[in-house]
C-alpha cells in the first residue's frame, strides 16, 4: 500500500462523510448553489494553505500549462457538475449513481490512450469486483417512474458528465506530477468557479442565486460539508492522481458509493440489507486485491 492509494481511498471516505452531513442537514441549498458555495469556500481555504506550505513565491507555469489547468477545471468542475446535477434532477439518484460508475472505465480508457497506462490482470479483477459491488449497492429494483424522454436526457447528461470529469483529470495528471501541487489544485478549482459564475451571468441567474443564499440555511453543516468536499477530499483526490496511475486511482474512488451506504447505516441508522452488505463486501474485496497484490 502506498500514499497514492491511501489518498484515493481517504478521498472517497471523506466525500462519503460530506454527503452524509448534507443528508442529515434536511432542507439545504439547491444543488447548483451548494456546489457554487462549496467551490468558492474551497478556493478561499486554499489561499492560507498555499501561504503556509508554499510561501509567497509564485509558480512558474507556462501559458500552455495554465490553459490546461483552467480548462480541466471548466470541464471537470463547472461543466461536469452542472450536467451531473441535471441528470440527477431528470432521472433520480439511483439511476444517476449507476451512470456515475462509468467514470472509472472512461478514466482507464483515456489513460491508456493519452498516458500510456496499462492495468495488470489482477487490477482488472479488482476493478470488476469494485464496479460489481458499487452496482449492487446503488441498484434499486423498485424506482419511481420516470418519463422516457427524461430518462434519455438524464442518461445523456450523466454519461457526458462522467466523460468530462474523466477528461478533466486525465489532461491535468502530468501537471499534477511535475508542477506545484497546491497551486495546481487552487487554479483548477478557480477555473471551475469561474465557469460557474460565467454560467450564472450568461443565464441571468444572479438574482435567483442571491435570493437562495439569503434564505435561512443550516450553515454550520453546509460549511462543514463544504470543507470536507471541496477542500480536504479534493486535495486527497488529486493527490491520489498525482502519486499513482489515474486508472487505479479512479477505481479506488468508486468506493465512495459503498462508504456512503455504510456511513448512512452507522450514522443515520438507515436500513442495510443483504444485497447492500454483499455489494460493500465485494467492493472492499476488490480494493484489497488492487492494493495488496503487486
Amino acid at each position: 500500500m502506498n500514499w497514492g492509494e491511501i489518498f484515493s481511498l481517504a478521498s472517497a471516505l471523506t466525500w462519503a462523510l460530506a454527503v452524509i452531513l448534507l443528508r442529515r442537514s434536511g432542507k439545504t441549498l439547491p444543488p447548483f448553489e451548494l456546489n457554487l458555495f462549496k467551490n468558492c469556500f474551497g478556493v478561499v481555504l486554499m489561499v492560507p494553505t498555499i501561504l503556509i506550505f508554499s510561501g509567497l513565491a509564485l509558480p512558474d507555469y507556462s501559458l500552455s500549462e495554465l490553459f490546461i489547468i483552467i480548462v480541466s477545471g471548466l470541464l471537470g468542475i463547472a461543466l461536469a457538475d452542472t450536467w451531473y446535477l441535471r441528470a440527477l434532477n431528470l432521472m433520480g439518484a439511483s439511476r444517476t449513481g449507476i451512470v456515475a460508475s462509468l467514470f472509472s472505465p472512461f478514466v482507464i480508457l483515456l489513460s491508456a490512450v493519452y498516458l500510456g497506462e496499462r492495468m495488470a490482470l489482477w487490477q482488472w479483477l479488482g476493478f470488476s469486483m469494485v464496479i460489481a459491488g458499487v452496482l449492487l449497492v446503488t441498484w434499486r429494483v423498485h424506482r419511481s417512474e420516470v418519463e422516457s424522454d427524461d430518462l434519455k436526457k438524464g442518461a445523456i447528461y450523466g454519461i457526458s458528465a462522467m466523460l468530462m470529469m474523466a477528461v478533466g483529470i486525465v489532461m491535468v495528471k502530468n501537471i499534477l506530477e511535475t508542477r506545484p501541487f497546491l497551486w495546481t489544485v487552487e487554479l483548477r478549482l478557480a477555473g471551475g468557479v469561474a465557469g460557474m459564475l460565467i454560467y450564472i451571468l450568461i443565464g441571468r441567474r444572479w438574482q435567483r442565486v442571491k435570493q437562495r443564499f439569503m434564505q435561512p440555511q443550516p450553515w454550520g453543516i453546509v460549511v462543514t460539508a463544504s470543507f470536507l468536499a471541496a477542500y480536504l477530499s479534493l486535495i486527497m483526490w488529486l493527490a491520489g492522481y498525482k502519486l499513482i496511475d489515474a486508472s487505479v486511482a479512479s477505481v479506488l474512488n468508486e468506493t465512495n458509493g459503498a462508504f456512503i451506504v455504510l456511513l448512512a447505516w452507522l450514522v443515520l441508522g438507515e436500513q442495510i440489507g443483504q444485497r447492500k452488505l454483499a455489494g460493500i463486501s465485494l467492493t472492499l474485496a476488490g480494493v484489497v486485491i488492487m492494493m495488496i497484490i503487486d
